[in-house]
């Protein structure tokens, strides 16, 4: 293309810039003989702003004329996909940029639409459209070695307006060469049970199955159960955040428990447990003197703190099989929790040792995985509150679900 001039068009605080492509042989797209140039005709385009302004691409379309008698193909205009596709109102480069702001800087449609001077519905209508294109592209799909799967509302309105309020996301974790993993969003379903992530992997196809080598879940067994049936090859793997998150909750049930049978009351501002009940839930070595001595006098005012004092120790174990030099040795110690914490006497305790016993396997994996975790399915659950933040929420799940995959990383293969 070349440009023919540049308008300053003040009173619309937009530039004009008016493009020809380049003469050539044109054939004709029914019969392929060498057509002739028969008049021309102007094509306004949305290109990308300039300059802070809105841009228009006045492009001077030739028209052709098929000789061949026998061609019903009578005239037709030159095509070129790189500028803009049949019937486009934005070009092809303003649709790219636009993708790109809302991935990469976290721009909204209606921002968009300012800069380049349209409505909302013309930005979405060409932004869709090539979110659609990418979501089709099977290739997205190939290399996932290493699955990951969640769940979040997406919504808090009646469901018989918007359907499920729950929807399962599927995470790719797969580790690059240097072993760092970047997540990126695979797929968003309605609904959150084992059936549902069963049916998923279904739709995927044998092949994708069989290269996924482990999945990652937190502790939800219709997910398990979802992975032992479709995914027989991979190692399930419980989160780690999630086993020391049900730790800590022991250590809370444990205190509120305590607390109401020694003073009869839920905690006030003065006592001992009530005092320490953020410090309990930090790691022993993030802990300062002054926290450890705090510590040490709330579990000493009162002969039944003991049991949260154990309770406590019992979450701190836990945490520290995460952090053990080898995973040798967070195994061992983790068999070795799972062995004790059952037959505790205090009730919480016993619940956590029960618990941790059913998910006895995923969680031993954890240290044949080299540390495989949920944590950047986590990280896409952060993203995704963000960008429903920033639109002030969705109506639309089909719209949800695509700015979801483009923020996510999720049309990229």
């Amino acid at each position: 293309m070349r440009v023919l001039d540049v308008v300053d068009g003040q009173a619309q605080g937009r530039l004009v810039v008016r493009v020809e492509s380049l003469p050539d042989v044109a054939g004709c797209p029914v019969c392929g003989v060498v057509a002739h140039a028969h008049d021309r005709h102007d094509v306004t385009l949305i290109d990308v702003p300039s300059f802070g302004r809105p841009v228009r691409l006045v492009w001077v379309k030739r028209r052709y004329l098929c000789p061949e008698p026998a061609c019903g193909a009578g005239t037709f205009s030159e095509q070129n996909d790189a500028v803009a596709g049949p019937r486009a109102l934005l070009s092809t480069r303003a649709v790219e940029w636009a993708v790109t702001q809302m991935r990469r800087e976290h721009a909204t449609v209606a921002g968009l639409a300012r800069q380049l001077g349209v409505d909302w519905n013309t930005v979405w209508r060409a932004v869709k459209a090539r979110l659609a294109a990418l979501d089709a592209d099977p290739s997205r799909f190939d290399g996932v070695t290493m699955l990951g799967v969640d769940e979040h509302v997406w919504h808090h309105v009646d469901q018989r307006v918007r359907g499920p309020k729950m929807l399962t996301g599927m995470v790719d974790l797969t580790r690059d060469e240097h072993g760092i993993v970047h997540a990126r969003l695979l797929d968003l379903v309605p609904g959150r049970s084992g059936t549902v992530y069963g049916d998923w992997l279904t739709r995927r196809g044998t092949r994708f199955r069989a290269g996924v080598k482990v999945a990652t879940l937190d502790p939800f067994h219709g997910y398990k159960n979802a992975i032992s049936e479709h995914l027989t090859d991979a190692v399930a793997v419980v989160d780690a955040f999630h086993v020391v998150k049900l730790a800590t909750a022991c250590v809370d049930d444990v205190r509120r428990r305590v607390q109401q049978d020694t003073l009869g009351h839920r905690g006030r501002t003065g006592d001992p447990l009530y005092g320490i009940r953020t410090i309990l839930r930090a790691g022993v070595e993030n802990l300062t003197d002054k926290q450890h001595a705090r510590l040490t006098a709330a579990f000493a005012a009162n002969d039944a703190h003991i049991e949260v004092q154990i309770a406590w120790q019992v979450a701190q174990d836990v945490r520290a099989l995460f952090h053990a030099p080898t995973p040798a040795a967070g195994r061992a110690r983790a068999e070795r929790i799972l062995k004790i914490l059952p037959t505790c006497p205090i009730p919480e305790v016993t619940r956590l040792g029960k618990t941790l016993k059913q998910w006895a396997e995923p969680l031993l994996a954890y240290f044949d995985t080299n540390g495989a975790s949920n944590g950047g399915t986590e990280g896409i659950n952060g993203l995704i509150e963000l960008h429903r933040r920033i639109a002030r929420g969705f109506r639309n799940r089909t719209n949800y679900r695509l700015r979801c995959l483009l923020i996510a990383g999720g049309l990229t293969p």
